[in-house]
């Protein structure tokens, strides 16, 4: 029997990607920002396209089928009715983007055959094209990569074609839909008008919100009014976690900003925030009562999902998947015995679930598999080679120590670590998704006090309040975390142990928020945020073998296995992809040091 290779794509909306899939395995799966270096780029891969093909060294003339993440001519559909239903008002936005659509959806088919045929790859038309509907895409990439026969499947974002949350019940190859929410009344498109009016970017900026919301104080006035003003007149929501938007107070409808500014401001009694405005505690309080809200609802429609499938295993998907702290509140509440959140909830992974369909539907036979996959789809994309990444070093004509056992590499990473140093961590094939897994990292000692401050405003160069996720060896979670299940993809937030957590000073609601950032809360403060919450990730030796080594080399030699993890990269930027963009944001920021595969460089202050 001949090879099957299908060609996985998402496309023209945000965080366009690409895979391919083996005989119905995932070989290889990056997002189109890795390699245009433009953050969220939506624009049709090419680059990600590319790169699969070369992986699998084969080119279009091998690929049998070609699936996309969502259905073209239904979104055309949505977005005609859209402005129909707006007009006049919409029709500014209508002359600007309605050509573009036209080419992009309504001739998609075409305009799909000459992206692909611009790659000068290959033939193009023999290949069979299949198409998904979004959520559809969501739930396939969480279900056919999770451990489960059978399970319920949660998808929530903006919005797909018309649907923006909905539940399925998946079995064997099976995923059937049994209730959806449609647009526009979305909890995805709620979020973001929240992160808008506290100023920060739709679509980028709603993990900030998220990692706001921690300062923010129940008793103020700002959160009991926020709160209460959310419920009683912005939306409404129903027991079985479906909710109705107030369109009075949203302009998203418009193609213009996602919030009327001034009822916002009328209803909340603040004004918004602008993006280089001042944060101040009242902005702290409302983003509070916006995740406090949203975890609700969620964790309403996780309560239906459970009745509608009467099933114990729960699969998550959709951008709103992205938010740890609601799947945080999920696991505790423990309606489901099993819960399975892949990396890469977002767009980016529906492309792999488009394909993953495909191959299901299309052979006859195809069987769910039961393997904890964990890692093994993670690291999916490009690897640099220990003779290029050498090579560049030599023609930059830098310094470095080449480590013929690994171990030894680990031991003076360690010793680096444990002395303040804040570490570039380059190691095999870059993560696919938004979370850096250790492939590419950057590392540092969670115990020292100012480390957050040093990595946030000296090497990121962003927000000082963001925290940190912290990485440890999945066999030590519980001595350190309220936290039973393993968090392979950072995917999850949970507590520290009661035991680790320093008391809250007196007057701890009287602070300011640098104060509250500042405030030593733990044991190890680089990585407990200021409600003693973490940001997790469970590091085992199968399918994260190098960072596992290196998290044993540091138990050996502090104690414990925990480190702080953050991406390589810098505000506003992708993670880095090459060694070169590695290379490049070491010497461009104040990183100590930087380990590529078994190379090490120092800066000079180090040496």
């Amino acid at each position: 029997m001949s090879n099957q290779y299908i060609l996985g794509i998402s496309a023209f909306y945000h965080d366009s990607a690409a895979c391919i899939l083996l005989n119905g395995e995932i070989i290889a799966a990056a997002q189109e920002e890795r390699f245009s270096r433009k953050k969220h780029d939506s624009s049709f891969p090419t680059k990600a396209i590319q790169y699969c093909l070369d992986y699998a060294q084969i080119d279009l003339n091998q690929v049998s089928k070609v699936a996309f993440y969502e259905k073209p001519l239904l979104k055309f559909e949505r977005v005609l009715e859209n402005f129909l239903a707006i007009a006049p008002k919409g029709i500014p936005a209508f002359v600007k983007y309605m050509p573009a659509w036209i080419k992009e959806k309504v001739f998609f088919r075409k305009h799909l055959n000459d992206q692909l045929k611009a790659l000068d790859l290959g033939e193009t038309n023999h290949l069979k094209v299949t198409f998904s509907e979004h959520h559809l895409s969501h739930a396939a990439w969480a279900y056919f990569t999770s451990p489960f026969k059978e399970s319920a499947i949660l998808t929530i974002d903006g919005v797909g074609e018309w649907t923006t949350t909905a539940i399925y019940r998946a079995n064997g190859k099976s995923i059937e839909s049994i209730q959806e929410q449609s647009y526009p009344h979305s909890l995805g498109l709620l979020y973001s008008a929240f992160t808008q009016f506290l100023g920060f970017r739709v679509n980028d900026g709603e993990y900030k919100m998220m990692g706001l919301a921690p300062y923010g104080n129940r008793e103020s006035e700002i959160y009991k009014n926020a709160r209460e003003k959310i419920e009683s007149t912005l939306v409404k929501v129903f027991e079985d976690g479906s909710i109705r938007l107030n369109l009075k107070y949203f302009r998203f409808l418009e193609g213009k900003r996602m919030t009327a500014s001034k009822l916002w401001n009328d209803l909340f009694g603040m004004p918004q925030r602008w993006e280089r405005d001042e944060l101040t505690q009242s902005h702290c309080d409302f983003a509070l009562a916006a995740q406090d809200f949203t975890e609700h609802v969620i964790l309403l429609l996780a309560k239906e999902a459970k009745k509608v499938t009467g099933l114990d295993n729960l699969c998550i998907a959709g951008g709103v998947g992205y938010n740890c702290a609601a799947n945080g509140v999920l696991i505790k509440e423990s309606t489901f015995k099993n819960i399975h959140i892949p990396p890469a909830v977002g767009d980016s992974g529906s492309a792999v679930g488009a394909a993953l369909l495909t191959n299901a539907l299309e052979n006859d036979s195809f069987e769910k598999g039961n393997m904890e996959l964990k890692n093994d789809i993670s690291f999916l994309g490009p690897q640099s080679q220990n003779h290029q990444i050498r090579a560049y070093l030599d023609a930059n004509a830098q310094s470095y120590q080449t480590f013929e056992a690994f171990e030894a590499l680990c031991y003076q990473t360690c010793d680096l670590l444990t002395d303040g140093a804040v570490v570039g961590w380059m190691q095999g094939r870059m993560e696919f998704g938004a979370r850096a897994l250790g492939a590419r990292s950057i590392l540092g000692d969670p115990r020292k006090p100012d480390i957050q401050r040093v990595i946030n405003q000296k090497i990121k160069f962003r927000e000082s309040f963001r925290p940190f996720a912290v990485i440890l060896l999945e066999e030590d979670l519980q001595e350190f975390f309220c936290l039973e299940e393993p968090s392979p993809y950072m995917a999850i937030i949970s507590e520290i142990i009661p035991s680790l957590k320093k008391p809250k000073p007196e007057n701890f609601e009287a602070l300011s928020i640098r104060e509250k950032c500042d405030w030593i809360n733990s044991d190890f403060p680089g990585i407990s945020h200021v409600d003693y919450s973490c940001r997790i990730q469970t590091v085992d030796e199968k399918t994260n073998n190098r960072l596992w080594r290196l998290l044993k080399t540091y138990k050996a030699k502090t104690g414990y296995s925990l480190l702080i993890n953050t991406s390589f990269n810098v505000k506003d930027q992708p993670i880095v992809c090459t060694h070169q963009e590695a290379y490049d944001c070491f010497m461009n920021t104040n990183m100590d040091a930087l380990v590529m595969e078994d190379n090490l460089m120092l800066k000079s202050s180090e040496v």
